[in-house]
């Protein structure tokens, strides 16, 4: 069965303009969210160019990406970024982060680089499925930080990969068995560092999604977040999928790494 999403995007508080871009294809359970990074210059273009470059590839596999496709898309997007930087802004660089989900059947496939995120929450319980590509997250799994110092520390910007950087990226890859009343959220890091777990799972049962998603949106910026915020919400049907539907197994995240021509 398919699964139902609402999405927003805003320039928040405090910035001028939005760097951030997602896409959003319910029809093929597919869900794109991308940060451009404020530090460089055309962030707003990385990310939209991630966007546009997952678009391109499902148009041409008949509206369906599978998880090969989508990993492929991504990667290009990549070479796109860096192509950009050289042509059209003088060899600088300019980078986006990306988190992508990918639903077939009852199996997730979860895709990312940088710190964008993807959250599940499945009988009251939340659970970050993305790890952020940080220096603060290395130093919490080293012992060094706490969680809850992480993410007010000074370096708690500073990112260890993203689209753009290199002409070798390795994306994270996790999946994992898809359960009905499942939710998903993707989100840009303007979300994540205004809102704590709980916070987040008291809004994802508040309500129909797009009620939570409103309200989400309007408690940002109620805090003044001081960074563009993205959120697509991703709530799977409360029936189980056909028995015919492809399963996923337990959950499992494996780095990917692919260099396209």
């Amino acid at each position: 069965m398919q699964a139902e999403s609402v999405a927003f995007t805003h320039r928040g508080a405090v910035r001028d303009h939005n760097e951030d871009a997602f896409v959003e294809f319910t029809d093929c359970g597919l869900w794109v969210v991308a940060d451009g990074m404020g530090g460089y210059r055309a962030g707003d273009v990385a990310s939209q160019l991630i966007c546009d470059t997952v678009t391109s590839a499902r148009r041409r596999h008949d509206g369906m990406l599978g998880k090969v496709e989508l990993e492929q898309a991504i990667q290009q997007a990549n070479q796109r970024i860096r192509r950009f930087g050289r042509e059209e802004l003088g060899g600088q660089t300019l980078g986006s982060t990306v988190v992508a989900l990918l639903i077939e059947g009852d199996a997730y496939h979860l895709f990312w680089a940088g710190d964008s995120r993807c959250y599940r929450l499945r009988d009251n319980e939340m659970t970050q499925l993305s790890r952020d590509h940080s220096q603060v997250a290395d130093m919490v799994e080293q012992g060094v930080l706490d969680e809850r110092e992480a993410e007010r520390h000074p370096l708690a910007h500073v990112i260890t990969r993203a689209l753009g950087v290199d002409d070798s990226l390795t994306l994270d890859y996790r999946s994992g068995q898809v359960e009905p009343g499942d939710y998903f959220m993707l989100c840009s890091d303007g979300v994540s560092k205004e809102l704590e777990n709980a916070e987040i799972r008291a809004f994802l049962n508040g309500g129909p999604i797009h009620d939570v998603s409103q309200a989400m949106m309007h408690s940002l910026l109620i805090k003044k977040c001081n960074d563009n915020i993205t959120c697509i919400i991703v709530k799977v049907p409360d029936r189980c999928y056909s028995p015919g539907d492809v399963t996923g197994g337990d959950d499992e995240t494996i780095p990917m790494k692919v260099r396209l021509s």
